[in-house]
């Protein structure tokens, strides 16, 4: 079994990754994962670095990419990870080369590097400029894969296209495109959409016409009987950067309130002799299928150094099949209780940026709002909704009060730190030049311009 280290969420402040070894971290998908001993935490067995040693670093993809622009952001509130200053940023071959704060630079670099070349110059009259947006979690590529229920779009690469368009018009930079494994009620529906996603994801890579970096989720049903089958052929999919492990079996997780069940499926028209048939069957191959699809996902994992995510958790015991599995991160946790656990033992909590712009989860779950107030919450996903990411951020900021750099991290440092993506998520010298131009209009951030390793997207 493979061993692979990663750094812990209360990682010290000096201990970010310097321009240097964020210059040569990886641009391309990176293999972090799981090697669980009985002396590490979640997170530091769940996660792990190619560079570790124990799994092989792929290139850069900055290395291959050809010529990147040079550009100069200037008259921008820049949003550090040490706070927002007024000031410039110096963008040299899709880097980040230096941070200029009130006429002072925020760096090592000479003065000379200003003035040695002529650099496009891009005036941002006061607007905010923001990491580089990452997501975690999307369900939005079925979306468009499916716009209406049962309603296939022709062309999955054209829907890849209108998903892209969509990520990067809300400022995401970097994506994990979600897709689920396992039937349960869809009757075969699932199988299609995974073929249609991997093969348009694919297709729409090599034409180097995406705006945003496209990495991909596999979310696992660990009780649908058929969830190996759709895993194994995928699991060395390059691009594959976390698999989460779902159960939405009725009675428990997300789904303990069985009227929560019942409305959400209320197109099935179940009776309640029907209901309790489901149920029962649904609970049958729970016993059946769930541990053994579980256990061999996450060897799978372990030996690729793929980092996972456990969902919906609920109570303790959750958390602990968590920690014995490695988790890097809890998806969605449904109660106070599940994330505090998580985070006494080193597992980051990700919500649903709809939950916190809306004050509630649609689910009668925990509210994400008071996760934060907690000081619960580490990420925000999108979830169904692509601009709930920058909107959720900013309103941690306004409704909660936290300093912007702190909210503005959720949907960048964080998601970085937590994949092992350490080459973007920040604006420091060395890093991807992954920005985002925002300007507030009547409390609502407006996405102006994205920036791809310098490259203009949107």
């Amino acid at each position: 079994m493979s061993k692979c280290s990663i750094e812990s969420p209360a990682r010290p402040e000096g201990a970010r990754a310097s321009g240097e070894a964020a210059a040569s971290a990886f641009a391309a998908p990176v293999f972090g994962g799981a090697a669980s001993t009985e002396t590490e935490t979640g997170l530091e067995a769940a996660r792990g670095r190619a560079g570790s040693g124990a799994c092989p670093s792929p290139p850069s993809a900055l290395a291959d990419a050809g010529p990147l622009p040079d550009l100069l952001l200037t008259d921008g509130r820049v949003v550090t990870p040490d706070g927002v200053v007024r000031g410039d940023v110096l963008v040299a071959s899709g880097r980040i080369v230096e941070v200029r704060a009130g006429g002072r630079a925020v760096g090592d670099l000479a003065e000379e590097r200003w003035s040695a070349k002529s650099f496009p110059v891009e005036n941002l009259g006061g607007d905010y400029l923001v990491p580089g947006l990452i997501e975690v979690h999307t369900d939005n590529l079925e979306t468009q894969l499916e716009p209406r229920p049962g309603v296939f779009w022709p062309s999955p690469l054209a829907a890849v296209m209108a998903h892209d368009v969509q990520i990067a018009g809300a400022g995401i930079t970097t994506v994990l495109d979600a897709v689920s494994l396992g039937e349960y009620h869809s009757g075969g529906k699932r199988r299609k959409m995974l073929l249609m996603s991997l093969e348009a994801l694919t297709m729409a890579r090599g034409s180097g016409v995406l705006r945003a970096d496209h990495l991909l989720h596999l979310r696992c049903e660990v009780a649908d009987p058929g969830v190996l089958e759709m895993f194994h052929p995928n699991v060395d999919d390059p691009g594959l950067r976390l698999v989460s492990l779902m159960d939405h079996t009725p009675g428990q997780r997300q789904w303990r309130d069985h009227a929560q069940y019942r409305k959400y499926f209320s197109s099935k028209n179940w009776n309640d002799a029907d209901y309790e048939s489901v149920v029962a069957g649904l609970v049958a191959v729970q016993e059946k299928y769930a541990e053994p699809h579980r256990a061999a996902i996450v060897a799978a994992c372990r030996e690729r150094c793929i980092p996972l995510a456990s969902h919906d958790d609920t109570d303790a015991g959750h958390i602990a099949e968590g920690v014995r599995d490695g988790v890097a991160v809890s998806e969605f946790p449904t109660t106070m209780e599940a994330a505090r656990l998580a985070r006494e033992h080193g597992i980051r909590v990700v919500m649903g940026a709809p939950n916190v712009i809306r004050g509630g989860s649609h689910s009668g779950n925990v509210s994400a709002l008071d996760l934060a107030r907690e000081g619960l919450l580490d990420i925000l996903s999108s979830d169904y909704v692509p601009s709930s990411l920058l909107g959720g951020a900013f309103k941690l900021h306004h409704a909660l009060g936290w300093p912007l750099e702190r909210a503005v991290s959720t949907v960048s440092a964080a998601p970085a730190e937590a994949l092992g993506l350490d080459d973007r998520g920040r604006i420091e010298p060395g890093l991807r030049a992954d920005l985002v131009r925002v300007r507030e209009v009547d409390g609502v951030p407006v996405v102006r311009q994205v920036w791809r390793t310098g490259l203009r997207v949107c």
